[in-house]
């Protein structure tokens, strides 16, 4: 199970001169958690890190600093992790817990950046292949979806559980009662 296969290979990036709220923006505009920052040097573009939402709302937003005025470039510390493509998620996942991060730079053969992996990327393979290892290899699952559809089941909004019925909640519903949240404490 090589990374190659399941690594996201279009990356979003920013210019590491670029500003925190240009970076907040690109965050939005393509709907991701993180962004590949570059840097222009004597040999062209190079990696010079990864910045994510995280980082702009614990080291920024919670400091109270203005994302306006500060460069990208100023969350970005050390070298990038990276590991190649060819590697396995196994590898992955222990490059992440040595660094202490949820995300990856995935390069090619010549050191190029081909993807990102993240924890969740890697975690979806490791439940899929245990799913198909696990007692008849899939094919209880793969039974059991079948048989919910000849019998016109819907799966639920998120794919999880397919063939389960679901009925729509409503406040109006006697049955649906509200949850009650415990006060903050003092």
């Amino acid at each position: 199970m090589s990374l190659a296969t399941i690594c996201t290979r279009h990356v979003i990036t920013v210019d590491a001169a670029a500003s925190l709220a240009e970076a907040a923006r690109r965050l939005r505009e393509h709907h991701v958690g993180a962004l590949v920052v570059t840097r222009a040097g004597a040999e062209g573009v190079a990696v010079a890190g990864v910045v994510t939402d995280r980082d702009l709302a614990v080291e920024v937003l919670a400091r109270g600093l203005d994302a306006a005025a500060l460069a990208v470039g100023t969350l970005v510390q050390g070298e990038p992790v990276a590991v190649p493509e060819s590697a396995g998620v196994d590898e992955a996942l222990a490059q992440m817990r040595a660094h202490g991060v949820r995300r990856l730079l995935v390069a090619g053969a010549q050191g190029q950046l081909v993807g990102i992996v993240t924890l969740d990327d890697s975690a979806r393979r490791v439940c899929r292949a245990a799913r198909r290892a696990g007692p008849g290899g899939g094919q209880r699952h793969r039974a059991r979806d079948a048989a919910a559809r000849r019998a016109g089941a819907t799966a639920d909004p998120a794919g999880a559980h397919p063939g389960h019925r679901h009925r729509r909640l409503d406040a109006a519903d006697p049955a649906v009662t509200p949850r009650r949240r415990r006060p903050a404490p003092a």
